[in-house]
């Protein structure tokens, strides 16, 4: 081989560091997307944009080896299985949720990896079948929701000890919300805000379309 080949040889394997290997290797772009009972969560504001900054950080950067698609059902929780379809059709890699609804429905959709959040005791709604083990393709955060509402409306009766009537109002479709509000009836006397006959008032709204 001549001298200028093996010069030629050398830059060329000179050239192919591994910067350049991973930079072929991230060539693939990782889709995100996230879905919600209320409005998208846009990437560049609030929450959105903690999730892609927490991304960057680990090399998943937007608009690079990143992409990120937003749905939100604007409180009409019987589009969720739609919107999770637009979501599976655009080849969402992960799926973020907030809330039981929108979780629900990405773990129905069968999407390799849903990250819940908001959505109550996984557990008790059935998202997942145990904390040890908990199986199916849903991970996430957790909260108890029963416990935070019992705590709050014990802040609420510490900064108003003379409050005797409390009225809730949420979803009764949505698991996670109904498991959160229905917790603190129990330890109401406690409080001294006893269920119904002394003012605490449940109310509840369904998204079903009435019959006619």
């Amino acid at each position: 081989m001549r001298r200028r080949e093996v010069l030629q040889v050398i830059a060329c394997a000179i050239a192919i560091t591994p910067d350049t290997i991973a930079a072929q290797t991230a060539a693939k772009t990782y889709r995100i997307g996230t879905l919600t009972v209320g409005p998208p969560i846009p990437p560049i504001e609030g929450t959105g944009k903690m999730l892609v900054e927490g991304l960057a950080k680990r090399g998943y950067k937007l608009g690079e080896n990143l992409a990120y698609e937003a749905r939100g059902a604007a409180g009409k929780i019987p589009q969720m299985p739609n919107l999770m379809q637009e979501l599976k059709a655009a080849n969402a890699d992960v799926v973020v949720t907030v809330g039981y609804p929108s979780a629900a429905a990405a773990k129905a959709s069968g999407i390799p990896t849903v990250v819940a959040s908001g959505s109550g005791d996984p557990v008790v709604t059935g998202l997942v079948q145990s904390f040890a083990h908990p199986g199916g393709n849903v991970t996430g955060i957790a909260d108890d929701a029963a416990a935070l509402s019992t705590k709050r409306l014990g802040l609420l009766k510490a900064a108003s000890p003379e409050l005797r009537r409390v009225a809730m109002l949420w979803n009764r479709d949505d698991r996670g919300m109904t498991q959160r509000y229905d917790g603190p009836q129990k330890p109401l006397k406690s409080l001294e805000l006893l269920c119904n006959r002394s003012g605490f008032v449940n109310r509840t709204i369904s998204t079903k379309p009435s019959r006619p």
